[in-house]
This record gives structure tokens, sequence and C-alpha cells, in this order.
């Protein structure tokens, strides 16, 4: 199934129903910041969504410090 790119009006109903995301600028990724109790909660996070990630062959760019999680996606 060929996808097209969503222009700034798709994008924006699109994150009416991901409140806790946030939009580039350029309307070419999301990203949101994760924050847990500790360390181990965040790299068991990050080890479940790499699970999934590898599964989807989309790969999100992140960043662990101690308890927060940075994310980004784009296509």
């Amino acid at each position: 199934m060929a996808r097209t790119k969503m222009g700034e009006a798709e994008c924006k109903a699109a994150m009416a129903k991901l409140p806790d995301w946030n939009l580039a600028g350029d309307f070419k990724s999301i990203s949101r910041r994760f924050t847990f109790p500790d360390f181990n909660h965040a790299f068991g996070f990050m080890t479940r969504v790499a699970m999934e990630a590898e599964k989807l062959d989309h790969h999100p760019d992140w960043a662990n410090v101690y308890k927060t999680v940075d994310v980004k996606l784009n296509t």
C-alpha cells in the first residue's frame, strides 16, 4: 500500500489524538519525553520499545539519561 505524505492540516488533526507528543515545526517528526521512577524502569521501557521497533522495522531516535527517555519518531 503506497503512503502519501501528510499535509500540515492532517498532521495537526492527527496530533490532537496524541496530546503528550510534540510535532516538529517542519511537520517531519514527533517527539516526547517519558519519565520513570528510576533507571531500571526507563531501561525496561526502552527494551520493550526496541523489540517492537525491530518487528516494525521503524526505529526511534532516542536518548536516555537516568530516569528519562526522549523519543523522536519520523518517517
